[in-house]
Order: structure tokens, then C-alpha cells, then sequence
């Protein structure tokens, strides 16, 4: 071992700048799994934590860490490099979530959607007293314009003058109703309850008087709750998908129709 020449040691701001780039995930998911578990509100997890405060600290941490590159690359022995590499990674990963969360949330501006826009399925007395306790958002008219909503106040002047029947049309295209084919409607109902229960919706109902299936979608993250409404018709099977809080979806209700009508055609042998 050569005592007079010690091996050079990586600086210590060098990972520091790591391990503070490390704190950002913590952080982001302290602010979701607390807004999940009703620590606060949602406005202050997802607005304030996340999208106020976080996307602050974004580019505090990742200065920091760049500064902490220089200094590595100016000074002797320029060892430990990819310590303050990777301090910058990590929170260059979140800004790019941030930016591909705006612009997907550009593309999906309702938080309401069905695969009939003249006449959607309609949510049980139950279901609307259950919005109506947690403070949800109203259940719109598909024929109002968006700028005539509340929750759509301030919305740009180009999206304020279409309907959510408009808006379905023109972004979900490809949504369609279910047809049952040679099922009777008490095995669709069944059906379809099935599919939300193996999708881990909550608050299964149904009602073969009505032919109505309903269940409660929450998100992993956030604890976001939407509701979702088939209508079990006689001759197709519509659906409905709404959330609960928030004016975009981020696509969120539209994946969810597709992905339950799909588990109930493979159940009825329809497509």
C-alpha cells in the first residue's frame, strides 16, 4: 500500500448532490400517498405539494447537482463524476413527467366520458349522494357547452364553446358501445359486474330492473376515485366513466371504458 500517494477520495458535495436527488421521490410520494390516505386535501397534494412546490425543488435539486458536477470537473483529482450525473437525472425525470402530464392533460380536457353522448348512462340516487358527500364534482350535461360549467371556468375560448358530447367525438372516436349479441341481459349485468370486480373496482351494485352496473375505480396514486356506470340495454351495453375530482383526466376514464368493455366482451364472446 502507498501511504505517501492515498487513493483520491470522491468528493463529499459529490454525493450529497445524490442523496438529495434521491429525497425527490420520497417527496413526491409522501405528497400522493398522503392525499390518498386523507392526510389533506387533494388540492394540496396534487396542486401544491406536487405540481406547486415540487416542480420548484425540480430545478433547485438538479442546480444543485450540476454545480456539484463543476466543481468535480474543475478541482483535482475530477474523480466521483457520476454521483452529481445522477443527482441531475432524477429530478430531469420528473420535469419530463411534468411535461408529459401537462400535454396529456391537453389532450383529455374532461374528466367525463361514455360511450353514448346523446344519452349516457346515468348514475344510481346512491352514487350521486355518495359524489355528493365527498364533494365531487357535479355530473354534467353532455349537451352544455364546457364554458357554461363550473368546473370549467376559465377554460381556454376554443374548448369553452364545445359540449362533452363535442369533445368525446372529436378525442374518443373510438369509444363504442358494447352489443350483446345472443347474451341475455341478466348474464351482461353479470358480465359486467365481473369485469369491475377483477379490474378491483369497489361498491359493486347492480340493478336488473334498471340494467345498471356500477362500481368505484381508485387510483394507486393520489387515491383518485372515479365512477363508472354500465348500462345494460337490450340489444348493446353502454358505459360511463366520471371522476370525482379534477377538470382533466389525464385519459384516466376513457382507458378504463376500453379496458372493461373488452373484459366483458371476452365474457358475453362478444367484441
Amino acid at each position: 500500500m502507498d501511504t505517501l500517494n492515498p487513493k483520491p477520495k470522491t468528493p463529499r458535495h459529490a454525493r450529497w448532490a445524490f442523496y438529495l436527488a434521491l429525497l425527490l421521490p420520497v417527496y413526491f410520494a409522501i405528497a400522493a400517498f398522503g392525499t390518498k390516505f386523507g392526510l389533506w386535501s387533494w388540492q394540496t397534494g396534487l396542486m401544491s405539494l406536487t405540481f406547486g412546490a415540487g416542480m420548484f425543488l425540480v430545478p433547485i435539486v438538479a442546480g444543485l447537482a450540476l454545480l456539484s458536477l463543476l466543481l468535480v470537473v474543475i478541482r483535482k483529482p475530477r474523480k466521483g463524476w457520476i454521483w452529481p450525473v445522477l443527482g441531475m437525472a432524477i429530478p430531469a425525470a420528473f420535469a419530463l413527467f411534468a411535461v408529459i402530464a401537462r400535454s396529456n392533460a391537453a389532450g383529455h380536457p374532461i374528466h367525463d366520458v361514455a360511450t353514448d353522448t346523446g344519452n349516457p348512462p346515468v348514475f344510481s340516487e346512491q352514487t350521486m349522494l355518495a359524489r355528493e358527500e365527498a364533494g365531487a364534482n357535479p355530473v354534467s350535461d353532455y349537451q352544455t357547452p364546457l364554458g357554461e360549467l363550473s368546473t370549467f371556468e376559465g377554460i381556454a375560448p376554443e374548448m369553452a364553446i364545445q359540449s362533452h358530447a363535442q369533445v368525446i367525438t372529436e378525442y374518443y372516436a373510438n369509444l363504442a358501445p358494447l352489443p350483446l349479441g345472443s347474451a341475455s341481459r341478466k348474464d351482461a349485468i353479470a358480465a359486467v359486474a365481473a369485469a369491475m370486480d377483477d379490474m378491483g373496482m369497489e361498491n359493486i351494485r347492480t340493478d336488473i330492473d334498471a340494467g345498471r352496473v356500477e362500481g368505484v375505480a381508485e387510483t394507486f396514486w393520489f387515491g383518485f376515485k372515479d365512477d363508472v356506470v354500465a348500462r345494460v340495454g337490450d340489444t348493446q351495453i353502454d358505459f360511463r366513466s366520471v371522476s370525482r375530482v379534477g377538470r382533466s383526466d389525464l385519459g384516466a376514464n376513457s382507458k378504463r371504458i376500453k379496458a372493461l368493455r373488452e373484459a366483458t366482451a371476452a365474457r358475453i364472446g362478444q367484441r
